[in-house]
């Protein structure tokens, strides 16, 4: 029965080090434009919620025209006869102006940062899903390829690995490849000299036999 005995170390880099600079530099630009995309989304909200200080303002004076309603009738309250009418008549009109003045500039406040709150999200969301749904299946597929060929190609100095990894890149790599490595590929696998189409096997899955 088959058995493992260590656990399948992930891996996430190539070993070749110019397929590892090259996704390294990949990942590095994903996360870039990641940080880039959230900075535009906090620009956005600011620069969306600084309309908010037209509502600040219609607050400000309606809280201004209720207060000067509310002294008024303050001044006029305990006159002899008509004080406590006139105060409530005073208060009423400043709530009826100024106090839903104030209301209506504050739910248009309100009404503002929720829209710069939600433009900031969607400027933010939107690009980084796209990017994100165009590069993580690619790199997912990737890292599971090279977690894979970690497990499969282990051990490349043992013979009997060597014999069958130049096998796999005699009669599985394409002609081209094989010859960046090796003039005769099908010769060099006959007289047994492994060591070209095993370092073409190696590069082949990204991965290089550890010193």
């Amino acid at each position: 029965m088959p058995h493992h005995d260590r656990v399948t170390q992930v891996k996430l880099y190539p070993t070749v080090p110019a397929r590892r600079n090259a996704t390294v530099a990949r990942d590095l630009l994903v996360v870039a434009l990641v940080l880039f995309f959230a900075w535009l989304g906090v620009r956005t909200y600011d620069v969306v919620d600084q309309l908010s200080v037209l509502g600040t303002g219609v607050v400000e004076a309606g809280t201004t025209v209720q207060n000067g309603f509310g002294s008024a009738a303050n001044a006029v309250d305990g006159l002899p006869v008509i004080g406590d009418d006139l105060a409530a008549a005073l208060a009423g009109a400043g709530q009826g102006t100024g106090g839903e003045l104030a209301e209506l500039g504050q739910a248009g406040v309100d009404n503002v940062r929720r829209l710069a709150w939600t433009l900031g999200m969607l400027v933010f969301l939107l690009p980084t899903v796209l990017l994100l749904v165009a590069v993580l299946p690619r790199r997912v597929r990737q890292v599971r390829a090279l977690t894979a060929a970690s497990v499969v190609l282990a051990n490349p100095d043992d013979p009997r690995r060597r014999a069958l990894l130049a096998q796999r890149a005699a009669f599985g790599l394409p002609y081209g490849t094989l010859l960046r490595y090796t003039r005769d590929p099908l010769g060099d696998l006959a007289d047994e000299r492994y060591d070209p189409l095993v370092q073409a096997a190696l590069d082949d899955a990204g991965l290089r036999p550890r010193p």
